[in-house]
């Protein structure tokens, strides 16, 4: 297979489990609510992916166990910020830690299990083109999935009822609360739909990706998919492109190694996580920019009673 097709291949699957996470977190903070509990929940959600897919040898039912496993996390949370009112941020980071030793604890009997060979995926006719065959049509199902979903999230932002009461309550919680809409448990609804996609892609990092458990495995993936919320200005569009140009800057490393060009490996290592420092530096020089686009309330309580 030509080397440029691997790595455009590569792309799209590491940039499926950043896009999982980040549109699930962008769900979040429509409402209002920033989670920066992502690593943990992905960790969580990995461990109890691949734990189910080993036991159950289905690769579905472990996607099933991990939105689960994010979900569950998610409820904590919620409840925690939305009807206790505590501090989102600490909380989100209370979370993250949590599931990074929870998860470490918990999957110390897996780390030298193996799933069963994974089917080949391709689809008819298209996957035998020559180079953009095996480059965009021999994926897994969930890659498809998630450009999909990523269409119906912004049918369901701008053209749905729901939609739009969801986004009135990110941006005014107070004026959505004044029209008799229930703030509290929309935002706790976005907040286990948020939860259940970082979940997914937790699970499909384990189960697919890898596929394997290995303490950490998440390796920061959780807080690119929070830089991304900001790097596509909430828009769910750019939040797939944002993930494949951070997952692709990601394999690029390997890439670079496969075509035998001398790069320390370190350098190579840290190329995911300076890309997206690099671009939220740039974006940040028009702070104005981000302020019309960002949620009015995210991050912010709210009460009922004010």
């Amino acid at each position: 297979m030509d080397a440029y097709a691997l790595l455009l291949a590569a792309t799209l699957n590491a940039g499926t489990v950043l896009a999982l996470a980040a549109l699930g977190l962008l769900i979040n903070e429509k409402a209002g609510i920033i989670n920066l509990g992502a690593e943990g929940m992905m960790l969580c959600a990995a461990i109890a992916g691949f734990a189910a897919a080993v036991h159950s040898g289905s690769t579905w039912v472990g996607f099933a166990a991990g939105m689960a496993a994010g979900a569950a996390m998610a409820a904590a949370f919620g409840v925690l910020v939305i009807w206790f009112n505590t501090n989102q941020y600490a909380t989100g980071l209370a979370l993250s830690l949590f599931g990074s030793g929870f998860s470490a604890f918990v999957g110390v009997g897996y780390v030298q299990e193996k799933l069963p060979p994974s089917p080949q995926y391709a689809i008819p006719v298209l996957a035998d083109i020559p180079w953009f065959g095996p480059a965009l049509f021999r994926h897994h199902p969930m890659v498809y999935i998630a450009v999909l979903f990523t269409f119906a999230l912004i049918w369901f932002l701008m053209r749905t009822r729901a939609g739009l009461v969801l986004r009135s309550v990110g941006e005014s919680p107070e004026s959505s609360h004044a029209l008799g809409y229930p703030v509290r448990r929309i935002r706790f609804l976005a907040v286990l739909a948020g939860g259940a996609l970082c979940g997914l892609a937790g699970s499909y990092l384990s189960v697919v990706y890898t596929p394997l458990w290995v303490e950490g495995m998440v390796a920061g993936n959780g807080w690119i998919a929070l830089a991304l919320t900001t790097f596509a200005t909430w828009r769910p569009a750019r939040v797939l492109l944002g993930a494949y140009l951070f997952g692709g800057v990601g394999q690029l490393g390997f890439f670079l190694q496969s075509q035998g060009v001398q790069v320390p490996s370190q350098f190579l290592s840290m190329l995911q996580y300076l890309a997206p420092v690099v671009v939220l530096a740039i974006i940040s020089r028009n702070p104005a920019w981000i302020r019309a686009n960002m949620p009015n309330s995210i991050g912010k309580p709210f009460y009922p009673g004010s």
